[in-house]
């Protein structure tokens, strides 16, 4: 029986991980939970999965849950306990859902620890991929994705030599403002962005794939993961998301990895590789699939993606700052203090603002994060 920790357990990643445990319950063992402020989800998940440990990130929400709380589960909280949940001694495999930056600490921790990492926080790579796959490696620690395009492009490249890779077809949905204009995108709301035609996701998620700041995401990561080049990285545009991303080899085969959109299917995989169990969720009908389409992304209209590429072509800090300055522009845009095409304005001018430090220490992405949260700020704060 594999023993999981969840980080982000309330969150889209993390409720539909458990749903995986829940179908699989001879097969799963939680031993700790951790989430940021939703106190009462936490705690209907600690009646249902009885782990050891559950944290709270923020001080008041473990308060309130501490208080109120009977039962055997340990209730920590902040950073530290976080931290804890991470590197708990009889965890072996940690699903990271945390959203943003703020996966980074717990998931090196964890690695530090020996621990597998089941991968949802793709801005751990995008950050620190040289540092986290240098450290892994060193750890002789798995880094399993879970997102499903990086699952897909994962299991393309099983049995296979990967000098043999001639390119990585990473597909996007398009989101729900595909063939729109810039004109078009000025007036959107955030209803719309979260309007998403195919998945159910988070927030963040959400208006990160209506920009396509998350398939720029996802390419970075792509680099980190899979030891490949930028201009061996194409993005294509399926709006169908059955398949979930490709693999070109240099003799022109390609494989292709098909599914349901179902998020359960790349957890599931990420927790039982290299086995497949069977799956409770609907399997792709092949009777009912209509036409499967593909296309060029607009990256003049969606400069989310197109400044994810020169982010990671620059290197250094600039992955870190691109993505400090879009968490910020997020936030903003959530809160109605911004457009939708403000985002990328923010991330455009903090980006050409940003000194690059090549060789970055851990301490200098922290310091370069702070730095890109706080200019990015204050360019819509005044």
């Amino acid at each position: 029986m594999k023993k999981i920790a969840i980080l982000g357990s309330t969150g889209s990643i993390g409720t539909q991980t458990l749903a995986v445990v829940a179908a699989n319950r001879d097969k799963f063992q939680i031993m700790t939970l951790a989430a940021n402020t939703n106190d009462q989800l936490l705690e209907q998940q600690i009646k249902e999965f009885e782990p050891e440990l559950a944290v709270l990130v923020d001080l008041a929400a473990a308060k309130r849950l501490q208080k109120r709380f009977v039962g055997k589960t340990k209730i920590l909280a902040g950073q530290e306990g976080l931290l804890r949940a991470a590197t708990y001694e009889a965890v072996e495999t940690v699903v990271t859902s945390m959203v943003g930056f703020a996966g980074l600490e717990p998931t090196i921790a964890a690695i530090e620890a020996g621990k597998d990492i089941a991968l949802a926080n793709k801005e751990t790579l995008v950050v620190a991929g040289e540092l986290v796959m240098k450290l892994a490696k060193e750890k002789n620690v798995s880094i399993l994705p879970v997102d499903s395009e990086h699952c897909a492009i994962f299991q393309c490249l099983q049995g296979e030599d990967r000098c043999q890779v001639h390119k990585i077809l990473l597909t996007a949905s398009g989101g729900p403002f595909r063939g729109k204009t810039r004109k078009e995108l000025a007036a959107v709301s955030i209803k719309d962005c979260l309007n998403h035609p195919t998945w159910s996701m988070g927030k963040k998620i959400s208006i990160d794939s209506a920009s396509l700041v998350n398939k720029g995401l996802e390419v970075i990561e792509a680099k980190w993961l899979y030891g490949v080049d930028y201009n061996q990285i194409q993005v294509l545009v399926h709006p169908q998301s059955i398949v979930h991303s490709m693999v070109e080899y240099i003799d022109g085969t390609v494989m292709a990895q098909l599914g349901s959109t179902d998020m359960r299917l790349p957890i599931q995989y990420a927790l039982t590789y290299p086995q497949r169990i069977d799956a409770n969720f609907p399997k792709l009908d092949f009777w009912n699939c209509k036409d499967l389409t593909f296309s060029k992304p607009d990256m003049d209209t969606f400069l989310g993606l197109k400044m994810a590429y020169e982010a990671g072509r620059i290197g250094g800090t600039m992955p870190c700052a691109f993505n400090a300055a879009n968490e910020i522009a997020v936030e903003a845009f959530l809160k109605e203090s911004i457009s939708f095409l403000q985002i990328y304005d923010i991330i455009e001018k903090t980006m050409t603002a940003h000194h690059v430090k090549m060789n970055p220490t851990l301490q200098d992405l922290y310091e370069n994060d702070s730095w890109a949260r706080s200019y990015a700020a204050n360019l819509f704060s005044k």
